[in-house]
């Protein structure tokens, strides 16, 4: 028989397996038929009104930053009682905003897929982690507790080929489920966009955009059910690795973040697996120190703001990652599995 076959209908047969597979299809229908039943599609009296709101809102924008402007170059005083603008104006130049309001903005009780759907993209990549982490130390623990590692190391005496065929079934199966699961997610949106909401601007740029967040978040869901693998095989059980995953949690991003923030260290957030996590997914982020205005010479426009760019979070995910699975078969090489 086939390993890699063998391996599979061992996953297909497990019942945790099943169960997330359930719940997982349990979620979408949930989000689904919740997004749909707080939905309607717009008249055209609310598209109209809407997109009045939204060119009233861009002039709004346009009036503010030409005033600020104003002031600035000492064409309009300052001492008038008007709205409170900032010193450097660019921060509220329409031109240079991520985004301007758009009719989208004023349809409450509207889903807009061009709006919704990276959010809801982070939330079935955050299910899809959770799921490969789970599936990955179940699939190894539960085997290497009841002694079914023995049982096919008695068929295959390879104990580094058993577990890389373990490893690399399992993370295609995973990725083939997170591949079919967005797929399936996403359509089911978009359809509901077209009958019971609005679709929105869909160019070429969003679909870009998206799908650069999808394949960093498959990327990122083949990580942690590594992670999951790895822990369970090196502590032989399932229980280990949800309890590196709760003491993490617990003693490092929730205590060692609550420290670091009492002793006033520099750039706290870089020490938190959290922070390149979301810079992975994001493409890059922003994290507010206020050491950095604290110089001398730094200006009084300093806003304290500093940046984590993907590639250096990329690294350090893979180095974890890779440093676990490392060890766990340096350690599953020697072990005593009986």
């Amino acid at each position: 028989m086939n390993l890699v076959r063998a391996e599979l209908e061992r996953l297909a047969a497990r019942r945790f397996v099943q169960l997330m597979v359930v719940l997982l299809a349990f979620a979408f229908a949930v989000t689904a038929a919740t997004t749909l039943a707080g939905s309607h599609k717009p008249s055209a009296s609310e598209l109209n009104s809407a997109r009045q709101q939204a060119t009233e809102a861009r002039q709004s924008m346009e009036t503010a930053f030409q005033e600020c402007v104003a002031r600035r170059d000492g064409a309009q005083p300052t001492e008038d009682g008007g709205s409170f603008l900032p010193d450097d104006c660019s921060q509220i130049d329409p031109v240079l905003q991520d985004r301007l309001p758009i009719a989208a903005d004023f349809l409450p009780g509207v889903f807009s897929f061009a709006q919704q759907a990276r959010p809801l993209l982070f939330f079935l990549i955050a299910f899809l982690v959770l799921f490969g982490f789970l599936v990955g130390a179940s699939y190894i623990g539960a085997d290497l507790n009841s002694g079914g590692v023995v049982n096919l190391l008695l068929w295959r005496p390879r104990r580094l080929t058993v577990l890389a065929t373990k490893l690399g079934t399992l993370l295609g199966t995973v990725l083939v489920l997170a591949l079919l699961a967005s797929v399936a997610y996403l359509a089911t949106f978009w359809v509901i966009g077209q009958t019971a909401g609005l679709a929105g601007q869909l160019s070429g740029e969003f679909w870009r955009e998206l799908g650069a967040v999808h394949g960093r978040g498959l990327v990122l869901v083949l990580l942690a059910t590594a992670v999951g693998f790895a822990i369970a095989t090196l502590g032989r059980h399932t229980s280990a690795a949800l309890g590196a995953l709760a003491a993490y949690v617990v003693v490092w991003e929730l205590g060692a973040r609550l420290v670091l923030e009492i002793v006033d260290a520099p750039q706290s957030d870089l020490f938190m697996l959290t922070s390149h996590v979301g810079a992975w997914l994001n493409g890059e982020a922003r994290f507010y120190d206020e050491q950095i205005c604290r110089g001398g010479d730094i200006g009084f426009n300093c806003q304290g703001f500093y940046t984590l760019s993907w590639l250096p979070s990329l690294l350090v995910l893979l180095g974890i990652t890779g440093g676990l699975t490392a060890a766990a078969f340096a350690v599953f090489r020697r072990r005593d599995l009986i």
